[in-house]
């Protein structure tokens, strides 16, 4: 029984990368249905919006990526591809708000743009262990003359 029980419990980056995937999930759920169901409020945080309907286009497309991360993490099944997902969304839209923040959007951004950092900070630790844990196989011989490669001795 412990032996099943430990095997259900993620270990090293496993942990970090589920749990991760968890946070980055609830909180792009949270932030990408916020516009769609009360833009009002959205607009009074963020400044308004000359394009309602973008912004929700936007908040949909985030509320799919957190909910394919948060049901990966809850899975515990968060494979280089989500990995990449998750990585890749957090630094778009830190790349985003860093950019045209107080230009073109409201300041309230750069505050975003930390979070997203954090995420993609941990996704790169995540992925350094993976790393680190991978079992390095040593490079396969290497023949020297015809002899060698069918398997004569010299």
């Amino acid at each position: 029984m412990e032996e099943a029980i430990a095997r259900l419990r993620p270990e090293g980056s496993e942990a970090l990368a589920s749990g991760l995937a968890v946070a980055q999930g609830v909180f792009y759920v949270g932030t990408g249905v916020w516009p769609i169901v009360h833009l009002r409020s959205f607009e009074a945080v963020t400044g308004p919006k000359p394009e309602g309907w973008l912004v929700k286009t936007v908040g949909a497309l985030i509320t799919v990526v957190g909910g394919a991360l948060l049901l990966a993490g809850l899975r515990r099944r968060v494979g280089p591809e989500l990995q990449l997902l998750a990585a890749g969304s957090a630094a778009s839209l830190a790349a985003v708000d860093v950019i045209y923040s107080p230009q073109r959007i409201s300041p309230v951004y750069l505050l975003d743009a930390i979070a997203e950092g954090v995420l993609v900070a941990g996704w790169c630790l995540s992925a350094a262990r993976d790393w680190k844990r991978r079992d390095v196989q040593p490079p396969p011989p290497r023949y020297t003359s015809p002899e060698d490669a069918a398997g004569f001795p010299t």
